[in-house]
């Protein structure tokens, strides 16, 4: 049977542009300990399991005319080598030589001659630690037919588990000829084929014609000397480059808060982020003009029937809330932020955190790919920025014996938004990964650290015991827009 790209991948793919590659990506990092984990064998663990994810080794070939969408086919080429790569920093390595490079890494796209990801082994890093960086192309990873790689490659126990050896070999690549007469053929037999193939190309077209009137405003703006207005506060048109930021809190801070407030601990996270984002635009040199909420989009999982299955045994749905940047308590934050889930929880749509933790393997990595095509998806509602919480396992993880420390996930930037926040608690940590234009965002570092100096006034004010206030009570501000809610904890 023949594989054609989805319409809704096609999309991604028609879509993307040199500003806007659409990779999600990881920086795990590992200690090897006594275990002998190098790129030997990495290189060895991915091949023993990359044939549970056949996608992995298939490229996109374009049907001749574009009668049709392409097709998944088997790299005849396909070289594992090429994919997985080397790479050092000098020694003893510091985690901002490791986002320096991880910045230039995720600012190129994937090869789309060849199967769309990449992963990189980083050796030199302090302490005698080495990192995974991972990318792959949001048309590759859809949570239904193909799950991310790095969901397959850890294993619960020191020892990796063993599987039978993949004597896969390649299908022959479809001549030209029969490419084009299978296109026929699909669009007489399945009537399908011909409305994907008209969005997709119809996609095309709008990008295209959205891109020459950006060149034309640019030429426009420079003979006058007057540049487009921002929509927004976290806006702009974006560069090639980015800048990568990561943050490590400890899950117990959370809980600490949540205990003394009420809510979940995904509440606390958009708290600690809205505060961080407070602090963050205060310190700029521009004025938050009056400005006192960030519409944010949260995917969440739902069990929801008419939502696309996944793999992972939820649907992911957008949720959007706005976070209360003009509040200046802490708390009042917090609990404007709650109330916005509370209706959701009470669908009975939601689906608790501490069950999406059990998915078997390390489903984050899964689950930040399907969150970001969501967010990519609702670019039309207008929102300002994409934040994606997924709850992993609270127990060490092991790559060939490695025990993983830290991930941090990387979402992609979409068109418009500098900036996107994407979150993953692991064993005992909370982990955050920062997304901005290099160009827009300069000061990325800088809301780092106001990230956590939120999550420290969170916990100052939980310390001095505050009262707490009941909850799904409505406060000063708070907006709800019911959709439902999963990452609870």
């Amino acid at each position: 049977m023949v594989d054609r790209v989805r319409a809704r991948d096609l999309a991604f793919l028609t879509s993307e542009t040199a500003e806007t590659p659409l990779h999600n990506a990881t920086i795990e990092i590992f200690d090897p300990g006594d275990s002998g984990f190098d790129y030997t064998r990495l290189v060895e663990l991915i091949r023993d399991r990359i044939a549970f994810v056949p996608r992995y080794r298939q490229r996109i070939q374009v049907v001749p005319g574009h009668l049709a969408a392409p097709l998944w086919i088997d790299d005849e080429n396909f070289d594992l080598g090429f994919h997985v790569r080397r790479s050092a920093l000098p020694r003893p390595g510091t985690s901002g030589q490791l986002l320096e490079l991880a910045s230039r890494i995720v600012s190129r796209p994937v090869d789309r001659t060849r199967p769309l990801w990449e992963v990189y082994f980083v050796e030199g890093l302090e302490d005698g630690r080495v990192a995974i960086l991972s990318k792959t192309h949001q048309a590759l990873v859809d949570g239904v037919h193909t799950v991310d790689l790095g969901q397959l490659l850890l294993d619960a126990q020191p020892t990796p588990r063993e599987f039978e050896p993949d004597d896969w070999e390649p299908r022959r690549a479809p001549a030209p000829g029969a490419l084009v007469a299978g296109a026929v053929r699909d669009a007489i037999i399945d009537g399908q084929t011909v409305v994907n193939t008209v969005r997709g190309t119809g996609r095309a077209m709008v990008r295209e014609v959205d891109e020459r009137t950006k060149r034309v405003r640019s030429v426009l703006g420079a003979v006058t000397g007057r540049r487009p207005k921002s929509r927004g506060m976290i806006s702009g048109e974006l560069s090639q480059q980015r800048r990568v930021v990561t943050v490590q809190t400890c899950l117990s801070d959370y809980r600490k808060v949540r205990q003394a407030h009420g809510g979940t601990v995904n509440d606390v996270i958009l708290a600690t982020v809205t505060g961080g984002l407070r602090s963050w635009l205060m310190t700029r040199a521009e004025s938050m003009g009056g400005i006192r909420q960030v519409r944010a989009v949260v995917p969440v999982s739902v069990i929801d029937e008419e939502l696309e299955a996944t793999s992972l045994g939820s649907q992911i749905a957008a949720h959007f809330v706005d976070l209360p940047i003009g509040e200046a308590s802490p708390v009042v934050r917090l609990h404007q932020v709650s109330y916005s889930f509370q209706a959701h929880k009470e669908t009975g749509r939601s689906v608790a955190a501490n069950r999406l933790a059990g998915v078997a393997g390390f489903a984050p990595t899964t689950f930040h790919a399907i969150g970001s095509r969501v967010a990519a998806d609702e670019l039309r509602r207008g929102y300002q920025l994409s934040v994606t919480n997924v709850p992993g396992p609270q127990a060490p993880l092991y790559a060939a014996g490695a025990e993983m420390l830290a991930s941090y996930p990387v979402a992609p930037l979409v068109p418009g938004h500098p900036l996107v926040i994407s979150v993953t608690s692991y064993n005992g940590g909370v982990f955050y990964g920062i997304t901005a234009d290099r160009d827009l965002v300069p000061d990325a570092d800088l809301l780092g650290i106001c990230l956590r100096e939120a999550l420290d006034e969170l916990l100052e004010v939980s310390s001095a015991g505050r009262q707490r206030a009941p909850r799904g009570r409505r406060t000063t501000n708070a907006r709800t827009k019911p959709k439902g809610k999963g990452t609870t904890s």
